[in-house]
This record gives structure tokens, sequence and C-alpha cells, in this order.
């Protein structure tokens, strides 16, 4: 019975399922092949040479424009620092001056940055030649609202620039659909009021993992780029080694959209029924830096346990809730119905990932491996477990040796779907 791996932090922990309990290991479809930097570079530089549904950046921008480059912050596994160097290289050429290129990093309600994140995110080289700020370090500048009313109070630097290039990297997500395009700006450079609008929309039918059309929220979110205007984008599809497997740039949307039926075509996984275990990690740092983040893996592997089955979490944790408004909702709550109700309520960022977190609970019973402590995570009606192999044990005792299990190594990245 081989050991199947799975990320915890920046190291590996193993389980060891019995194979007449096994259904599958949910992995994307890509080929591993030969990925290295080289193939990587020449992803990201093709994907520029050929834009979808826009011209060269080389062709947009000239001497003197101002550009700013959103890049994500240190909780997303966008690989900033290999997309700048070809981008940057673009816009040079075109005559821009670094002088006059910001990259802004897109910190929406999350924590600012050390200079030694920065640093880490961009290269040193080009940390030490182009300006580097966080999006919340600045004031907002309001642009008007969306048609469904979202205020849009944007960092000063977004607004003001001549050009602006969003960065990322596309994956699942538990309400937008996606990551990527115009999420760089909406929430990445928005402020709190503009973010919570937008945000509340996940209680609208419609907002949930995979879906583009007819999805509330990812719909307020293109909009920024008809109101504010978005003058490129280079998003990247990367493997469960965090490597790029595919970049796209050109046209936000355009551009966005094929990058998401890539994304589809490797990780969106159909299974014939529900497990009654899921094991799933949320795929190592940053993706389980905080309980905030690793919540998207734990919301993913609900669509594939049975009501009243068990979900093992790895995930490290090592920043504990990882967000104030969130930790003090969970701690409030004395059951789950509570933070659903609540949100119903008062919309409040932080607590609407406690009250997803609720939804899931109440479904299935949620076992955690992670550095925790133990009253924290009981406090979000976990139960902790001092190994994965442990609490596979426990669960297989609990729900009978028969017990089906699934895996799932990256539950960031990979949807998995009851067809």
């Amino acid at each position: 019975m081989p050991a199947i791996d799975l990320k915890f932090g920046k190291n590996t922990v193993k389980i060891e399922v019995p194979p007449q309990n096994l259904m599958d290991v949910l992995e994307g479809r890509f080929k591993e092949g030969s990925i290295d930097e080289d193939y990587e570079r020449i992803q990201i530089k093709e994907a520029l040479q050929n834009p979808i549904g826009a011209q060269r950046l080389s062709s947009m921008v000239n001497r003197g424009h101002k550009v700013v480059i959103m890049a994500s912050d240190i909780t997303r596994p966008s690989p900033t620092r290999k997309l700048l160097p070809p981008l940057l290289e673009e816009l040079l050429k075109a005559g821009v001056s670094e002088e006059d290129i910001k990259i802004i990093f897109g910190m929406g309600i999350h924590r600012p940055h050390t200079l030694e994140e920065q640093k880490a995110l961009v290269g040193e080289q080009i940390f030490n030649a182009v300006r580097c700020v966080d999006s919340n370090k600045e004031d907002y500048i309001s642009i008007g609202s969306t048609e469904h009313g979202t205020p849009l109070n944007i960092c000063r630097s977004v607004v003001e620039a001549d050009v602006r290039i969003c960065t990322g990297n596309i994956e699942y997500h538990y309400f937008a659909g996606y990551s990527g395009g115009a999420k760089a700006i909406m929430p990445g450079a928005a402020n709190y009021e503009s973010i919570k609008y937008n945000h509340s929309r996940q209680l609208e039918r419609g907002s949930e993992t995979g879906r583009l059309e007819g999805n509330p929220v990812r719909e307020d979110i293109d909009e920024i780029g008809r109101i504010l205007g978005i003058s490129f984008i280079l998003n990247a599809v990367l493997n469960e080694k965090k490597q790029v497997l595919k970049a796209f740039a050109g046209h936000y949307l355009e551009a966005h959209r094929a990058g998401c039926r890539y994304l589809d075509g490797l990780y969106r996984i159909d299974v014939p029924e529900p497990a009654d275990i899921v094991i799933v990690s949320a795929g190592g740092y940053p993706k389980d830096i905080n309980l905030y983040q690793a919540q998207k893996a734990l919301d993913n592997a609900s669509h594939v346990v049975k009501v009243g089955g068990i979900i093992i979490l790895v995930a490290e944790c090592e920043e504990g809730y990882g967000e104030d408004t969130f930790a003090r909702w969970i701690m409030e709550a004395d059951l789950p119905q509570h933070l659903e109700d609540r949100l119903k309520m008062e919309f409040v960022l932080g607590g609407h990932k406690a009250a997803a977190i609720a939804r899931v609970v109440k479904k299935a019973e949620v076992f955690m491996i992670s550095a925790m402590d133990k009253r924290d995570i009981e406090a979000v009606f976990f139960t902790k477990k001092e190994s994965v192999q442990k609490a596979l044990d426990d669960a297989i005792s609990i729900v009978g040796k028969h017990a089906k299990v699934l895996v799932i190594p990256q539950g960031g990245s990979v949807f998995p779907s009851v067809e």
C-alpha cells in the first residue's frame, strides 16, 4: 500500500489508505513532463507575444506613460517574480522608464507586507529598480459604482495610472468562480467598503466555485474593467509544484476566460458518488499559511463528501486564523448556525468566511491536522488530530470498515464534483 504525500506548510506528511477503502486520489490531469525555468519563461513570453483579444503590450504603451502593475499578495501562489521580468522587458523596450512603473500589491483586507516579503515576491533586482507598494498604504479614490450598487473606492495610483496591468494566477474560488483577471483590482486594490459590498453578493444564487456566467460576484468584479479600464492582463495556470503550465495575456475578459477553460481541462474532476471520508490538503505554503486561506480547500472537499461524513483537513496554519474579524466571529459563535444567521443580518468581511466554514461543518464533521492550538481548532467546530494517519484511523472506526475514502492532495487547486 503506497503512501500518499500531502503538503503541510513547507513540509510533507504521508498517509496510507487501505486499498479496499480508497476510492480515488484526485489530482490534476497535467503531464509532469520537463517543466523548468526555461519552459516557464517560454510560456510567459509566448503569451505576451500572442495576446488574446488585445494588441501586444509594447504597442499599447509609450514613453512617459504612468504604468501600474497589480501583483498578488504573499498569501497567493501567483508566480509574480516569474511573470514580472518578461512583462517589464516589454514595457522598457517600448520606451517606458522604470521611474514611471509602479508595482502595487493587491492587499484587499489582508495584513500589510514586510519589506522582506515584498522583496521575496518580486525578486531583489526588480525590488531595487521599481517602486513597490501595498495597495492599502495609499488613499482610495471613488470612481462611482457598479450596476449592482457596489461602491468603487480604488487605490489612488491605480486610478491615476495611464496603463493598468493585472497579473495573477487562475484557480478556483469558492464564490467568485475563479481567481485572476479583474480580481487583481477588485477586490485587490479596493477598500473595505467596496470589498464588503462585492463579497456580500456571495449570498446570492450563482456565487459558487467554477461558475462565471450568472455569478453575481464575478459579474460585479468584471465591471471594474469597463468602469476603470484594465489595459492588459498576464495570468498563469500553475501545476501542483506552483510551476507555470501555461500563461494567458491580453484582454481582461477574453484572456481570463481562455485561462479558465484551460484550468477546467486540468483540475475540474467528477466522481461518481460522494465519499464517506475526504482527506484534503490545502496544498502547503502559502495556501495553508492560515485558516482564512485554507478554507478554500475545505470548501472544495465539501462538494464530494456525504452528508454526515468526515473531512480530514491537512493545513499547517502557522499564522492561526489569519484575519481578526474572522477570528472574532468564530470565538463569539456558540453554534455553526449562529454564524450563518449573523451573516444574513450583518454582512461583514471576515465573517463571510466563518459562515462558509459553518456551512461545511453542518454537512460533515471536520478533523484537522494543524499547528494551531487545540482550543482554536475546537472554536471553529473542528476536532484536532495529532496526525493524518490517526485522523483516518479514527474516521474509519466511526464510519465503518467499508468506508469509502477520497484523497485530494491539492485541495486549493482541484475542483471536485459529483457527476
